[in-house]
C-alpha cells in the first residue's frame, strides 16, 4: 500500500521562537497548531512523519552566510514549543523519523530518500519554515527523487516577502499541489 509522508522542515527554536538566532518569529508560531494536527492525522493513517532539522557546528561556513543557528545540541536547535512536547510524545512511533539536515534540501546528504522509499512513500507533504528556502529546496529535492509534492500554504511560513511567490513557483516548476490544512486533514 502507498503512503504518504508529511515534512516538518526546521520548526526549531531558532527559526521559530522570537529570541531566535534566525527567527520567522509570529507567522512560524501561528502555524504549530495545526501542523500538529495534521502530523496527528499523518500517524493514525498510518503515513510518515519526518522532522527535518538543520544541524550545525559551531564553526559551519554556513554561518558567513546567516546568522548563527540550529547548532546541535543547543536549545536553538530543539523543536519549538508544543510541536517539541509532540514529538517527545510520538518519538518513538515507528512511523516517525527525525532527519538531521546540514543545508537547505532535507534530501540532500541525508538518508530521508532511503527511509521514504523503504516505507512505499509516494506523495510528499511539505510544511514548516522557510517557505522560499528550505521548504522550496526540500520540494524540489523530493520532486528531482519521483515524489509527487504537495505543500500545505497555511502550514508554511518565511521572513522574507517572498511566500506566494515561491508557493506560484513550486506549482510551476515542480508541479506541486498547493493545498491548505482543510484538504488535507478532511481527505487523508
Amino acid at each position: 500500500m502507498n503512503k504518504r509522508a508529511l515534512l516538518i522542515v526546521d520548526m526549531s527554536h531558532d527559526f521559530v521562537a522570537d529570541d531566535g538566532g534566525l527567527t520567522v518569529g509570529k507567522p512560524a508560531q501561528e502555524i504549530v497548531s495545526d501542523m500538529i494536527k495534521t502530523a496527528n492525522t499523518f500517524l493514525e493513517n498510518e503515513d510518515v512523519v519526518a522532522v527535518c532539522m538543520d544541524a550545525h557546528t559551531e564553526d559551519d561556513p554556513h554561518f558567513e552566510l546567516w546568522p548563527k543557528h540550529n547548532v546541535i545540541g543547543t536549545k536553538g536547535q530543539k523543536l519549538y514549543g508544543e510541536l517539541g512536547t509532540w514529538y517527545d510524545t510520538y518519538k518513538e512511533h515507528e512511523n516517525l523519523y527525525y532527519i538531521p539536515k546540514s543545508e537547505y534540501d532535507a534530501f540532500f546528504q541525508t538518508d530521508l530518500e532511503e527511509k521514504l522509499v523503504a516505507a512505499n512513500v509516494r506523495e510528499v507533504f511539505v510544511v514548516g519554515v522557510c517557505t522560499d528556502i528550505c521548504n522550496f529546496l526540500t520540494v524540489y529535492g523530493a520532486y528531482a527523487r519521483g515524489f509527487k509534492t504537495f505543500a500545505i500554504e497555511d502550514q508554511m511560513a518565511t521572513f522574507t516577502g517572498n511566500q506566494e511567490m515561491f508557493l506560484k513557483q513550486m506549482e510551476t516548476i515542480f508541479k506541486t499541489t498547493i493545498v491548505e490544512t482543510s484538504d488535507v486533514v478532511n481527505k487523508l
